[in-house]
């Protein structure tokens, strides 16, 4: 399909608002605009490619003499400008006649936009429809043939190069409209190519949804309305009693998880959440989230949970939940297989010996308490051991270490070494059979 024209940008209904009067260029009205810039400049011609429509307020020709005039649409011209549109009435108060004498020595065409609508608009629109022309008649040679969803979602996964217009008019394309108010959040399933999971979440969430299936996974960018699904903040938050005082929640990471542990019932899935951006925060943003749910997903399936597993259903965990593996690997294992190979024999030597040489489960048991707050109840209930049993291992473990595992100058420390110790032990098995942690943002 053939470029948008200059003569089809003028039919757009922000540009239309401007009640735009075409002064010169009629022959090239159907030449393609490739885009669509503002600026406020009289230098703007120093920052096109070619094939751009030019908008200004006019403000940089306002002092300059007649010569500077003609000189700034001879270079508009030679950087290959698709046409200038000049805002009539504020800094201008009609088009200085050198102008469009110049122009039409060029034919260049010329507008003037007669009543003040914010260039935004117009951009936006215009660029959206170019954006939309392009895609609906591109042949996309990539795996998933001309399926545009999941060319977005993988440009965005891959950190591409794009533009907000660009994303926003492919993701309107797809059918992807977040609404108001909405928050996304990345989505990483493994374990099926069936959609239908995400699509089951998507409507206990109340939002739209951008999905796409590919070869390791099924790719989502979920929308979170307020007020809707697990995200209405109408219950007491986990843990809290239902009497006066109870905080209610307002968390869409955790409306996700679960929506999808509802949604994806069968098990042997796992699901990855990102964080939450607002929609309306730009794509960049769309991107990181996205990344950080297959991040999440990698390091899901090869770094050992500190936790035992439900023994049915999902397995759904979230970037923030594994945000301290993600940053002991940051930069890859191999590259920090040394640093947390003395961290954990720094820290947990003598459980480690202890280990090697009696039946136990003690840095395991550390760690799991550790992110439990030191609640004994719920680690021994996580770990299926009786309370008894696990002050006996809590004794040991602070006997072998000379210290107390309590004290708040050495949580950190503890906990970091622990998870270390899980990353190192977990990523080593995986490596020798199927390369280890391949990617971490």
């Amino acid at each position: 399909m053939p470029a948008l024209t200059l003569r089809e940008v003028l039919t757009l209904d922000p540009v239309r608002a401007a009640e735009p009067e075409l002064l010169t260029g009629e022959a090239a009205l159907d030449r393609p605009v490739r885009w669509v810039h503002s600026s406020e400049v009289y230098e703007g011609a120093n920052f096109l490619d070619g094939g751009e429509l030019l908008l200004t307020n006019g403000f940089g020709l306002t002092d300059t003499d007649e010569e500077v005039r003609r000189r700034y649409v001879r270079e508009l011209t030679a950087r290959g400008a698709a046409g200038l549109a000049v805002e009539i009435g504020r800094s201008l108060p009609a088009m200085p006649p050198e102008v469009t004498d110049e122009a039409r020595r060029l034919g260049l065409p010329l507008l003037a936009f007669h009543r003040v609508v914010p260039f935004v608009r117009i951009t936006e629109a215009a660029n959206r429809a170019i954006v939309a022309r392009g895609l609906s008649g591109r042949t996309v040679v990539r795996p998933w043939g001309d399926d545009h969803t999941a060319a977005l979602l993988a440009d965005l996964a891959d950190g591409q190069a794009l533009n907000q217009p660009e994303v926003e008019a492919r993701a309107a394309l797809s059918g992807f409209h977040p609404g108001p108010g909405a928050r996304l959040i990345g989505v990483s399933v493994h374990g099926t190519r069936d959609v239908g999971a995400v699509d089951r979440a998507a409507r206990t969430l109340g939002g739209a949804v951008l999905r796409a299936a590919f070869p390791g996974d099924v790719l989502a960018l979920v929308a979170v309305l307020p007020g809707t699904g697990s995200w209405a903040g109408a219950g007491p938050r986990a843990g809290a009693g239902a009497g006066a005082g109870a905080k209610t929640v307002r968390d869409p990471v955790r409306a996700v998880q679960d929506a999808f542990r509802t949604a994806a019932a069968a098990p042997g899935l796992t699901v990855a959440v990102g964080h939450a951006v607002d929609a309306g925060s730009g794509w960049l943003r769309w991107s990181e989230t996205l990344r950080a749910a297959r991040t999440t997903l990698e390091l899901a399936l090869t770094v050992p949970p500190p936790e035992p597993n439900a023994p049915q259903g999902p397995l759904v965990t979230s970037s923030r939940a594994l945000a301290l593996e993600r940053e002991l690997t940051r930069g890859g294992v191999d590259a920090n297989q040394d640093r947390l190979t003395r961290l954990v024999q720094h820290t947990l030597g003598p459980l480690l010996a202890w280990e090697a040489a009696h039946p136990s489960d003690l840095v395991r048991t550390l760690e799991v308490h550790l992110r439990n707050g030191c609640s004994p109840t719920r680690t021994a209930t996580l770990l299926h051991i009786g309370r008894q049993s696990l002050y006996q291992r809590l004794e040991r473990i602070e006997s072998l270490l000379g210290l107390e595992i309590d004290d708040p100058d050495l949580l950190g420390e503890l906990l970091t070494a622990a998870c270390a110790w899980r990353v190192v032990r977990g990523t080593g098995a995986a490596g020798a059979g199927a390369g280890g942690l391949r990617t971490v943002a």
